[in-house]
């Protein structure tokens, strides 16, 4: 039923967004049959839909979604009913894990009909509107960042260069940046404002260092190598610190430095991880993740 819907309707878009976001409105709609808390809770699981969620939405960020509004529309109004359904349960687990989930992706879908509907003067409007809900705001940012659109630049600026700044909106703004050729030296300065900050390092490092990579700028260099030594390290290669100053230092020289993590660069396992960590760099370089907003 569903796709020779999406055939019908949508028959110049991505079949991929609009599978995804129909089939996404279809789990929510069997959501709103379960019978209580414990149900609606297995059928969840069942379902997925926490990837089907997020996966959906994530393509409807991004930009030319014109012809997906319709079917935004309906997954705004189905997460609006079930957002209903569950707060009406007033089940605990659902209250505190269902709950926000729920409100986290209507604001995604609410954000991305908006950039569907009238494009970046509509996503810069909810940003700008200080009264919307935060989450509203944050993700209509990232939809933003996903289409980076030059004139958008400085007030990704303006939020690299605040200090105090809603994290979110940085980390998002950090992300941004990779598409903006010179302007390495504003995700550099962040990294050097925030790298005393534990928990703001951990959480904006690898986006900052992420865009870097993207970049490709040599004002990077010294970044890098001084990270060789100083870095925090992580078994997750995105999260390593020293892991992308080497992938950095090796893409910007063609040399494999020694490092805190590899003392030998000449070791045969170092060039497999690098080789590794450059591969999935290479994938995830045009994916920016939403974070979560409290």
């Amino acid at each position: 039923m569903w796709d020779s819907a999406i055939s019908t309707r949508f028959p110049h878009f991505s079949m991929s967004a609009i599978q995804q976001l129909c089939g996404f409105a279809a789990a929510l709609e069997r959501l709103l049959s379960a019978r209580d808390a414990a149900a609606l809770d297995e059928m969840w699981e069942e379902l997925n839909l926490g990837q089907v969620g997020w996966e959906a939405l994530a393509l409807a960020r991004r930009a030319n979604t014109e012809a997906l509004e319709p079917a935004l529309a309906e997954v705004d109004r189905r997460l609006l009913a079930v957002l209903e359904r569950c707060r009406a349960l007033l089940d605990p687990h659902i209250v505190t894990f269902r709950v926000p989930e729920l409100e986290r992706w209507q604001h995604a879908a609410a954000a991305a009909l908006v950039g569907a509907r009238w494009g970046v003067a509509g996503l810069r409007t909810v940003i700008a509107d200080t009264r919307a809900p935060l989450g509203r705001r944050y993700f209509a940012f990232l939809a933003l960042a996903e289409r980076h659109p030059k004139q958008a630049w400085p007030l990704f600026a303006k939020y690299l260069e605040t200090p105090g700044a809603h994290h979110a909106f940085v980390a998002a703004a950090a992300e941004a940046a990779r598409y903006y050729p010179g302007e390495a030296h504003n995700v550099i300065a962040l990294f050097q404002r925030i790298r005393g900050d534990q928990m703001l390092r951990r959480f904006l490092g690898p986006k900052i260092l992420e865009s870097l990579y993207v970049l490709g700028d040599p004002a990077a260099l010294p970044l890098y190598e001084e990270l060789l030594v100083t870095g925090h390290t992580d078994p997750d290669l995105g999260r390593c610190e020293v892991t992308r100053a080497l992938v950095g230092v090796r893409k910007l020289t063609g040399r494999v430095a020694a490092s805190s993590k590899f003392p030998d660069p000449e070791e045969p396992d170092v060039i497999r991880a690098l080789d590794e960590a450059q591969r999935i760099f290479e994938e995830e370089r045009d994916r920016l993740q939403p974070v979560v907003v409290i």
